[in-house]
């Protein structure tokens, strides 16, 4: 497949924008870059997509997500508005899991799916929790993400919360699609951990001991204070060291939110080569506070992007970080436009990467992954490599998003999908709605009681 007539924006370590440029696809990989009549010379069998001018550049890439909330949409919490973050999970996250089947889990991975190829992210890290069906539902995921023909690292949330077997279970899960998913050309796995409030001692010693030496966890680290209070109470020590006394601090290891955090713990996660992921819609939507993400990349944290279960519209993650921190601290240098570029591209590919090691990716060069989108942005003042990220923040929107290309498969031209029917997609999870959320009112009302 060779794109014509296209402006590459490389991206990678040194961002380039290529005006007027070719770009061969050769499998899944990229092939070559240059001129249209030199790769039309080169590859005269190739199938020709005309970008009519539009902008091509690497796919985006969601550093931490839940499928599994696509059916919080529209829901109603019974009772009086949850009043913190501890009442949010209780009251809407954990009733909600609970209530998830075979099905659901399969419906709420297709619609958020769906809603990735339309935003052009091309590359997901998922958090998955459904204690009621946890044996193979990251197969259940996985299978909905081939369909779909993007790529993912998937992992099942350990938690205490609902007794011995089901956390067993999930470390179960967790072991068992680590060593499936290993050669996957699209799919791998990590060892999902809830967070220190819902693990026992006990809990975080039988997960580090289940997990390859080579492998790391994804778990949520003090999104809200009750994580610090929580950890204080078992242990005299903050989340962070807890946690370190475990081994859960690998150089593979994401750490989500860390709002709550100082700056001994900040620094331990650094010196441990952990990356964290910042959600800031979901921090503003649960009113947990605002993470010191200056402080964390000045620190040298891995400091990622992703989106918590909210809409796979990474750009919309750019324009929200980079508003959220001038607000909360009233100060208009917090988070620069290079500092949000930093933590959802080349932070963001290097942690995909640890997974999927053998090619790079997040960026348009010979032999990376043809993870690409085709942007319909037609600037109308200079865009350069140096302003490419207030570009991309002040002009950029997801509709400009016309075509998605995953490991060298197109799966949206034009703005047509090719691997998912959306309209069957969102018909058959509306047939599951009312039993999801009845299941749903029955578990939420036991926790009022």
């Amino acid at each position: 497949m060779l794109i014509t007539n296209a402006r590459l924006i490389t991206l990678g370590a040194q961002p380039d924008i290529l005006s007027d440029h070719a770009l061969f696809i050769d499998g899944d990989t990229i092939g070559a870059l240059g001129t249209a009549d030199e790769l039309k010379a080169s590859y005269p069998q190739a199938e020709i997509i005309d970008a009519r001018g539009q902008i091509v550049m690497p796919g985006g890439i969601c550093a931490h997500t839940h499928f599994y909330g696509a059916y919080a949409r529209g829901l109603a919490i019974p009772g009086e508005p949850p009043r913190d973050f501890p009442q949010i999970l209780q009251r809407l996250w954990w009733p909600l899991d609970k209530a998830l089947d075979s099905d659901s889990v399969r419906a709420s991975a297709l619609v958020c799916l769906v809603d990735a190829i339309k935003h052009g992210t091309t590359s997901l890290i998922d958090h998955h929790a459904s204690p009621s069906c946890i044996e193979g539902s990251l197969d259940v995921i996985g299978e909905a993400v081939d369909q779909a023909g993007l790529r993912a690292v998937l992992c099942y949330e350990v938690s205490d919360r609902d007794g011995p077997d089901k956390m067993r279970a999930g470390i179960a899960e967790n072991v068992r699609f680590l060593a499936a998913s290993a050669d996957h050309p699209r799919l791998r796995g990590t060892f999902g951990l809830h967070a220190s409030l819902s693990l026992s001692d006990a809990s975080l010693r039988a997960c580090a001991d289940a997990v390859p030496p080579e492998s790391g966890f994804h778990i949520h680290v003090a999104e809200h204070e009750a994580d610090q209070a929580d950890s204080r109470r078992r242990s005299e020590l903050p989340v962070v060291q807890r946690l370190d006394r475990f081994g859960i601090w690998r150089d593979n290891t994401i750490a989500a939110h860390c709002v709550h955090i100082d700056e001994a713990e900040r620094d331990l996660l650094a010196r441990r080569g952990v990356w964290v992921s910042h959600q800031p819609r979901s921090n503003m939507n649960n009113g947990v506070g605002a993470a010191d993400i200056d402080g964390m990349l000045g620190a040298g944290l891995h400091l990622c992007l992703g989106n918590d279960g909210f809409s796979n519209n990474m750009w919309a993650e750019w324009k929200a970080a980079y508003l959220l921190h001038k607000l909360a601290n009233r100060d208009p240098r917090r988070a620069p436009g290079d500092h949000i570029a930093r933590m959802a591209w080349d932070n963001n590919a290097s942690l995909l990467r640890r997974f999927f090691p053998e090619m790079p990716i997040g960026e348009i060069c010979p032999g990376a992954a043809a993870d690409l989108i085709l942007v319909d942005y037609q600037p109308f003042t200079p865009m350069t490599a140096g302003n490419l990220p207030w570009h991309l923040l002040f002009g950029f929107e997801a509709s400009m998003v016309t075509t998605t290309i995953c490991a060298g498969q197109i799966l949206m031209r034009d703005r047509q999908l090719l691997t998912l029917d959306e309209d069957a997609i969102a018909a058959a999870a509306l047939d599951l709605a009312p039993g999801v959320w009845e299941r749903y009112a029955s578990h939420a009302q036991a926790s009022l009681a």
